[in-house]
């Protein structure tokens, strides 16, 4: 095992040194767990193998990285979806904009999105996003834009414009659409597909269709990997939100 943790230590720093590079930032988004994570894989491999806190270690790892991986396999199958399913509306979920320009993420979704509705011409577009810090106008009217200087005609899209996380997306889009009957498509990058499609059966809908998007590559693990943990969050508070609702029905 001490190699395994030596080993690990090293690729965790070294990606990190590739995000920080690439990003030109010391303190990217989620960059600083693989630095965390190569210290813990490095204090661990440093462990006299067979002592009490070497075996513990060894075994809280493995649990670790079983735990990881059948989630992560979850993720990858969604991520695959091919996504060809003719909608009745598809929802483009939001994302960063910095001004008046949309993100790399946020362009992946909308190129995404344009291709579908190129394919199926009868299918409307509602693009969800409010405005946050630092941006200028609103995500849902950035993604309008986008889409209509690229020849989507304007009576097709339906803008959402008050949300400002996945669940809000989803719950306030359904405004625009009946999400028990029609059919429903959300675009988002592959990574977050999952838990969009998690979120979205919470809130009433009912005939899903998942079109994933693609994503920039090299931060493609550092987000598999910060989703992971949103998905033990969505899970441990699953239990919570299901009481929360039946209560609020029973109200």
């Amino acid at each position: 095992m001490r190699y395994f943790f030596l080993t690990a230590a090293a690729i965790c720093v070294f990606y990190y040194l590739i995000l920080a590079a690439y990003s030109r930032k010391f303190t990217s988004t989620f960059a600083g767990f693989w630095l965390a994570a190569g210290g813990v894989h490095l204090v661990f491999g440093c462990m006299p193998p067979f002592s009490a806190a070497g075996r513990a270690a060894a075994v809280l790892t493995i649990a670790a990285w079983l735990l990881f991986f059948c989630v992560e396999l979850r993720i990858i199958r969604c991520m695959l979806a091919e996504g060809r399913e003719k909608a009745d509306y598809i929802i483009v979920l939001g994302a960063q904009v910095r001004g008046r320009k949309i993100s790399d993420s946020l362009k992946r979704r909308l190129d995404r999105a344009l291709e579908y509705t190129r394919s199926f011409p009868e299918t409307k577009v509602i693009v969800s996003g409010g405005q946050g810090p630092g941006e200028e106008i609103t995500e849902a009217d950035a993604m309008a834009e986008y889409l209509i200087g690229r020849g989507v005609d304007e009576k097709r899209i339906r803008r959402e414009k008050e949300s400002s996380s996945t669940r809000e997306n989803l719950r306030f889009s359904s405004r625009f659409a009946d999400i028990r009957k029609d059919r429903i498509g959300i675009v988002t990058n592959g990574f977050h597909i999952y838990r969009a499609s998690l979120i979205a059966k919470e809130e009433g809908y009912r005939r899903l269709c998942l079109i994933p998007a693609s994503s920039n590559p090299v931060y493609q693990l550092n987000y598999l990997t910060r989703e992971f943990f949103a998905l033990l969050e969505f899970y441990i508070f699953r239990r919570k939100r299901i009481k929360k609702k039946k209560g609020d029905e029973r109200g």
